[in-house]
């Protein structure tokens, strides 16, 4: 079975992003997503991708899924539905599904890890993430972070196994 694991950052109302940006900065979250992706696969649609600030994110496979057979962006591996994202997914590494709302609402069925960092703030958002039957999962990780002069905002890592 292969790994797919979905990674966001989410507020207090399940908001995860507004006018295609994040809703905040946190740069240990940065840091983090960095370390748990790099060497391993992405999968995220279209929109996230164009909304990465220099494309294809490096030392990572790009799996872009897209409905346009006519796209095609440099570095990524194009995929025109969510069946024909998982077929090209990774049989031995870890496939994190980085976004958006509509590509994590679709693969949230299929993951079987969730690595969630909950932003303790509600923040105005166009984007939310789907609401999540906790009965599914099993907490096996928490760390909760203060606030400071790199991250603005309280925040928990959460890592959750489907049962």
């Amino acid at each position: 079975m292969k790994k797919i694991s979905i990674i966001v950052a989410i507020s207090k109302n399940y908001g995860i992003g507004k006018d295609n940006k994040l809703l905040c900065y946190l740069s240990d979250d940065l840091k983090r997503f960095k370390k748990l992706t790099t060497a391993n696969v992405i999968v995220m649609g279209k929109v996230t991708y164009k909304s990465l600030p220099k494309g294809a994110l490096p030392n990572r496979k790009n799996i872009v899924i897209t409905d346009d057979k006519n796209d095609n962006f440099d570095s990524c591996i194009m995929a025109h539905s969510i069946e024909d994202a998982i077929e090209k997914c990774d049989d031995v590494l870890e496939n994190f599904i980085i976004g958006g709302g509509s590509i994590y609402r679709q693969f949230l069925p299929f993951a079987n890890k969730l690595y969630l960092t909950k932003i303790h703030k509600s923040f105005e958002a166009d984007t939310f993430f789907p609401e999540i039957n906790f009965d599914e999962w099993n907490l096996i990780e928490q760390e909760n972070f203060k606030a400071d002069e790199k991250n603005q905002y309280d925040y928990t890592y959460l890592i959750y196994e489907r049962k």
